[in-house]
């Protein structure tokens, strides 16, 4: 009766824990911090694909000529992206020697990552008329790569994401400034809340209200094992990352890793 009784508590805890939602790794700015790799760089993208991470990450920009490039922040060695002509950027090297990535590259070197989903960050400009060509352009590079099926996007701009949500109404888009409660991110028209761990350790009730709706959550970004603990264990759909494998090595412990 004994050993009956474990069978059936480990059956129905695995049943329990197969029925749950089962988090997902993405690669934040793709897996830089590992060799010849770079934040945003196309190396850390194939190197988020050859570790199997369900998501890559990386932000997207436009040049004052109206090239698309892929860096995170706003001035690289004193040149604000956004005021300055792509020749003037394009001989600029990342930490692992590449030059900054246009989309374009960025977009091909992804057909070759198996699996691996793109997250595309639209990242703020100077006005929503700029934010409005980003997104066109944005949206119809990925057209024309192919790669509509397996790209989301994300945005600390509402207007960047219900513009991506107007040409794309299938599209997974999320919000990722997280000022906004779950029912005003559904009424904008987002399939998701992206928001910083503190914002949901500060509304611990918000990742349901969010599932309730139909939203996803994903968290960024974390990589301490004690906040990846806490927010896998509050039921996030996904965990935004600078450490992938250590995330991935936590959830194969517990289970399951995607």
């Amino acid at each position: 009766m004994k050993i009956l009784l474990s069978v059936c508590m480990i059956v129905a805890f695995q049943s329990v824990w197969a029925a749950k939602p089962q988090t997902k790794v993405i690669a934040h700015r793709g897996f830089w911090e590992t060799e010849n790799s770079a934040q945003n760089s196309i190396a850390s993208l194939k190197k988020a694909g050859a570790i199997k991470c369900y998501g890559s990450e990386f932000d997207v920009q436009m040049t004052a000529d109206g090239v698309l490039v892929v860096f995170h922040d706003a001035k690289v060695q004193g040149k604000v992206i956004e005021d300055t002509p792509y020749d003037s950027l394009k001989m600029i090297r990342l930490a692992n020697g590449e030059a900054i990535p246009t989309l374009e590259e960025y977009l091909q070197a992804a057909k070759k990552i198996g699996k691996t989903r793109l997250i595309l960050e639209i990242k703020p400009h100077a006005t929503s008329q700029r934010e409005t060509e980003v997104v066109g352009k944005v949206v119809a590079q990925v057209k024309t790569a192919g790669l509509l099926n397996k790209t989301d996007y994300i945005s600390f701009s509402i207007h960047a994401a219900k513009e991506v949500i107007r040409l794309l109404p299938e599209a997974q888009v999320a919000y990722l400034e997280g000022d906004l409660s779950p029912e005003e991110v559904k009424a904008a028209g987002c399939t998701g809340l992206d928001y910083h761990y503190r914002v949901f350790q500060k509304n611990p009730d918000w990742v349901k209200k969010a599932h309730d709706l139909g939203l996803t959550v994903n968290v960024w970004t974390v990589d301490k094992e004690e906040v990846m603990k806490e927010m896998i264990g509050q039921g996030v759909d996904f965990i935004t990352t600078n450490q992938p494998v250590l995330l991935q090595n936590l959830l194969r412990e517990r289970g399951s890793v995607r």
